[in-house]
């Protein structure tokens, strides 16, 4: 059978792992509500991934997809939960705020852009700049790689999240390939390669910093 022949399979695995992949997050909310408070956990991951739930959305009316339209409508409902939560917990909610505002005039710029833009290239300049976001949002926890070596420690990263967007992506870039759509396979490849890399640190370094063994002893 051709790979084509596979296509509502792999959508439907991508769509229940995505899926699954959202509801990671609530393993980061545990956490704060448990410490009480968000410190060593940045509030980027639901703002981002708010954001671009709403962007993708966006992509899927455009490619006429309805497995990407209901996963991302799940993602963007579950992170707006998540954010809520970081937002009860924050240490500094005027950030925390000055962060949401901005990525919400962002957001509604790039959507109006879309109903601006000449249909005719409408899906692969919007693909283009959703393409770029997401490569930046994947990449955001790898600006914690100095502290992670410095500390020997993978605490601070989110490893529920970096986990599942590595099965997640992995299946959407094979779900690409089977569309032959250039946008989704590229995205998927880098994102892959990214989750992949972050992973590789949860076996290099412990996810408890040494230190905190040394006031033990």
């Amino acid at each position: 059978m051709a790979l084509e022949d596979y296509k509502d399979v792999v959508a439907t695995a991508a769509s229940i792992m995505t899926t699954a992949q959202f509801f990671a997050g609530m393993f980061i909310c545990k956490d704060i509500v448990k410490k009480g408070s968000t410190e060593n956990v940045s509030g980027a991951p639901f703002i981002g991934g708010s954001a671009m739930g709403i962007l993708m959305m966006q992509y899927s009316n455009i490619l006429n997809d309805p497995a990407m339209t209901r996963v991302n409508i799940v993602g963007v409902t579950l992170n707006l939960g998540y954010l809520l939560c970081y937002y009860i917990y924050s240490e500094n909610k005027r950030e925390l705020q000055k962060q949401i505002f901005y990525t919400t005039a962002f957001v509604a710029a790039l959507i109006a852009y879309v109903f601006w833009e000449n249909p005719d290239f409408v899906e692969f300049r919007y693909g283009l700049i959703i393409t770029t976001l997401f490569m930046l949002l994947i990449a955001s926890p790898l600006l914690s790689l100095g502290d992670v070596i410095r500390t020997k420690s993978t605490e601070m990263l989110p490893f529920p999240l970096i986990l599942s967007g590595t099965v997640v992506t992995f299946l959407w870039l094979l779900y690409g390939i089977i569309i032959k759509n250039s946008f989704i396979q590229f995205q998927n490849a880098v994102g892959f390669t990214l989750f992949s890399i972050q992973l590789s640190l949860f076996a290099i370094y412990p996810s408890r910093p040494q230190k905190k063994d040394k006031k033990k002893q």
